[in-house]
């Protein structure tokens, strides 16, 4: 039975019982990436330690449990995220290697004077693959605005769409104001005009399970490490029709299905994207971080989580000269601010002597900032390992800011 104890929990995570420089570690830098259980660290030590080997091409016994367990691995996330069918899940370095493969497939299907919808909250990942796109492509670039409080501007982002519009690509969570978008209304709205849909999930899964089936879009894309889990691996969904009629996106072993001096021929998804030897022990360690997030009880985590965060959120605003971005209803718990009399890094320098770790600059999300009127923030995320000594020191920090710069 699922169940929430943060400080049971918190005992899981062995780097969040250092100290830096004789002070307690307090990290709320968790929309950059998140920290690792023991189980996630010792699943990969396993691996190395008594099977790795190189996988699906060999025939002695290590080499057949360590595809055994690639593969359990695929499946264990399959179930995990409702994917339909196992070979629509593709493993690949994180989410802006996924979104980089579909820009790459869809590059001769689009047609100049084509269109593609993005939000203005997107981060870079899932901004730039598609501007270089459409810069080689001819093609047109749509951005939806925001509402004064951070949420997405629904009926600004419908009425980008017309009868060019041939992708909507849009996040699950923004990694800068929080805002939870609103996205099976958004991939329902685009597919009954027969627009494919491309999510960016990479904030919404360190905060609760994902439903695919229920998201119903096209693609979705995410990153390992944000999910308590390995760098350096992320999973890629999508329809097995579309993906297969896509170009290989790397070319090697693996991904073959015949090659002769006369030409090469290439195996279906996943192996098609899949080139060379993939990031087996990442794979392992993704699907053991799924087996233990399975045990929480998301709701009590999530209200801890918002708890922590609208604590810390009201105590900042009562500092004068700090503004708060992003209040949508439904957003996660991360922390956007800017502090008049300081820039950001200068308030994460201090905080940093105090042993608090968060994220200062333009968070990969510079359309974002120029929107904003800001150049940077400061960003305080959490997770739910975080607790309320964290938001204690992380506030008293900030009054030593404020004794500096006030």
């Amino acid at each position: 039975m699922p169940s929430f104890d943060p400080e049971t929990l918190r005992a899981d995570f062995p780097i969040l019982s250092r100290e830096i420089d004789g002070k307690p570690l307090v990290y709320l830098d968790n929309g950059a990436t998140t920290q690792k259980p023991q189980c996630v660290i010792d699943s990969m030590t396993r691996f190395y330690s008594y099977e790795n080997a190189n996988i699906h091409r060999g025939v002695h016994y290590l080499s057949r449990e360590a595809t055994d367990a690639y593969e359990n691995a695929r499946e264990y996330l399959r179930e995990s995220l409702h994917v339909p069918a196992t070979h629509e899940l593709i493993f690949v370095r994180g989410a802006t290697e996924g979104i980089n493969l579909i820009t790459h497939g869809l590059s001769s299907q689009l047609e100049e004077g084509d269109e593609i919808v993005l939000t203005i909250m997107e981060h870079h990942a899932n901004f730039v693959p598609w501007q270089v796109l459409a810069k080689q492509r001819g093609l047109t670039l749509r951005f939806a605005g925001l509402r004064d409080n951070g949420e997405l501007d629904l009926e600004d982002w419908k009425s980008q769409f017309n009868s060019r519009t041939r992708v909507a690509a849009f996040t699950h969570v923004s990694n800068v104001l929080g805002t939870r978008n609103p996205v099976t209304e958004m991939t329902a709205f685009a597919r009954e005009r027969g627009v494919l849909t491309l999510v960016d999930g990479a904030q919404a899964l360190p905060h609760g399970p994902v439903n695919l089936a229920a998201v119903g879009g096209d693609f979705y894309v995410f990153s390992a490490h944000k999910v308590f889990a390995p760098d350096g691996v992320g999973v890629l969904y999508g329809p097995r029709e579309i993906l297969n009629a896509f170009p290989p996106y790397q070319t090697g072993g693996d991904m073959i299905e015949q090659v002769s001096v006369k030409g090469t021929t290439f195996r279906a998804v996943p192996e098609r994207f899949e080139a060379g030897t993939p990031n087996i022990s990442g794979a392992i360690g993704l699907a053991e971080a799924f087996r233990y997030l399975s045990g929480i009880d998301w709701e009590a985590a999530n209200a801890h989580e918002d708890e922590l965060a609208a604590h810390a959120a009201s105590e900042l605003e009562k500092i004068p000269g700090i503004r708060v971005f992003g209040s949508a209803p439904g957003k996660v718990a991360i922390v956007s601010f800017l502090y008049a009399s300081a820039h950001p890094h200068d308030v994460g320098t201090i905080l940093d002597t105090e042993g608090v770790a968060i994220r200062v600059g333009h968070h990969c999300a510079q359309p974002l900032m120029e929107y904003l009127k800001v150049p940077a923030t400061a960003r305080a995320s959490f997770a739910f390992y975080n607790n309320h000594s964290d938001v204690e020191i992380f506030l008293r920090g900030m009054k030593k800011v404020e004794r500096f710069f006030g």
